[in-house]
């Protein structure tokens, strides 16, 4: 059997992966990068961030069009052409993943396709496509395996059902889909499909879309998703599908049948920590399959590191990136990046869900002394000029020392804006600095500003 021996296995080659790999080569560390897929960039790439965002920017082109009516631009119906927008957004994803096998070349990281799986805490043996095997001996291994939807608990019709990763290739636009799941994901998705003609039902188990995102913001959304969707089913549950019909149920327990051409399943993720053989090392997971790791993302296993969706919530690229950097640094005895970074948050539907730092909800359930200042997007110039006046910017403020803990802002573009609400609270910004501030006007950046002088 082939044997390879290397200072760093990373398994996963997703933003957390090929982030430690080319973190681990410029420390001049040898690295081999394992993954399954033909093409780097694990779910973010291939199946999740970039071909969603793709496909959200032609349900934006297609919203405009549409809203241009009533200022006067009458474009006519939009002739879609789902051969093209694959290919597109199939080029988009070509684009990136190649450019990161260039990198990984120019780092001169061994970039091997398979199957990882631990013999033991010091080697791992890779089955490769064709079953050939590879036995690899390494001094640490970072594991940045990913995550993959969770299914519905029943036998289902597999010709009628997707999750995410299907849904994302748009084979067709069906006539009547029923989205099962008011996160981001079955939101987003559910946008896509609406903008190309679906007729949208989405049914949440929970009492509101979004759970857990302060209430306030979600209405905004919720308001425009009222034109954008068919209906929507809160307290609802999927209990059976038989054909083209599903049954719902309540939370009285009534039940209900819905007719669908199509289902789209998205309830969740769970960690890809089956089958990589962990039983052979001394790295341990919890109840739900996450990998139990400390500050610096080691395991239980002294020489084994775990980062991204893997090690447990929230499943972000932009969490996993620098998990990737400080799981290096800490097998390099070097000091650790910010042991508690501010996470932003993006949910790109339309419009758009962006926060960081404390959330309202999250304060009332500490019992946590806060100020709320918001800015209604009624009053902004750059907003009313873009016909877009849904939405608002909100901080929330320690009244003892008036400095920032967290913003979120509803609108269209919060997501591009949230980055200055993560610098405002990553460094303890107040309102009485973020006001001296001067933003170019007429901008939405302004509204941060306009929140702060409302406090």
């Amino acid at each position: 059997m082939d044997q390879l021996k290397t200072d760093i296995l990373v398994i996963g080659a997703g933003p957390g992966g090929y982030t430690a790999a080319f973190e681990a080569a410029k420390e001049k560390l040898s690295v081999v990068l394992v993954d399954t897929e033909h093409q780097m960039g694990g779910t973010c790439l291939l199946k999740g961030c970039i071909p969603s965002k793709s496909l959200l920017h032609i349900a934006k082109l297609l919203t405009e069009v549409k809203d241009a009516q009533s200022i006067g631009i009458d474009f006519g119906s939009p002739k879609i052409d789902l051969n093209q927008v694959r290919k597109w957004k199939d080029s988009v994803i070509d684009k990136l993943g190649n450019g990161l096998r260039m990198l990984t070349k120019k780092h001169g990281i061994q970039l091997v396709q398979g199957k990882a799986s631990f013999a033991d805490s010091n080697s791992a043996l890779i089955e490769k496509a064709g079953g050939t095997k590879q036995k690899i001996a390494f001094t640490h291994a970072i594991i940045a395996a990913g995550s993959q939807p969770l299914s519905l608990g029943f036998s289902t019709d597999q010709s009628r059902v997707m999750n995410s990763t299907a849904a994302l290739n748009i084979e067709d636009v069906p006539q009547k889909l029923l989205v099962v799941g008011g996160g981001y994901i079955g939101l987003e998705l559910g946008t896509v499909y609406a903008a190309l003609g679906s007729q949208i039902t989405l049914v949440e188990a929970a009492s509101s879309l979004l759970p857990g995102v302060d209430k306030d913001l979600v209405n905004i959304l919720q308001r425009r998703l009222k034109d954008t969707f068919e209906d929507i089913k809160l307290n609802t549950k999927v209990t059976g599908l038989q054909g083209s019909s599903a049954t719902l149920e309540d939370k009285n327990g009534n039940t209900s049948q819905e007719e669908f051409d199509k289902l789209l399943v998205c309830i969740g993720r769970k960690p890809c920590s089956d089958d990589l053989g962990l039983e052979n090392t001394n790295v341990k997971l919890d109840q739900k399959g996450f990998i139990q790791i400390d500050s610096m993302n080691q395991t239980k296993d002294k020489n084994i590191y775990a980062i991204g969706d893997i090690a447990g919530s929230p499943m972000l690229a932009h969490k996993a990136v620098p998990e990737g950097r400080n799981a290096v640094k800490a097998i390099k005895k070097q000091e650790a990046l910010l042991q508690s970074p501010v996470i932003p948050y993006v949910v790109f539907t339309d419009p758009e869900i962006a926060f960081c730092g404390l959330t309202e909800a999250q304060a009332k359930e500490k019992g946590k002394d806060i100020k709320v200042s918001k800015f209604h997007w009624i009053a902004s110039g750059r907003a009313m000029t873009l016909n877009r006046t849904d939405g608002f910017t909100k901080l929330i403020i320690d009244p003892k020392t008036d400095r920032i803990l967290g913003i979120a802002i509803v609108g269209v573009g919060a997501g591009e804006l949230i980055s200055e609400g993560v610098l405002a609270v990553e460094m303890g910004t107040t309102t009485e600095k973020l006001k001296a501030c001067i933003h170019p006007h007429p901008t939405l950046s302004e509204t941060i500003i306009d929140a702060a002088k409302h406090s």
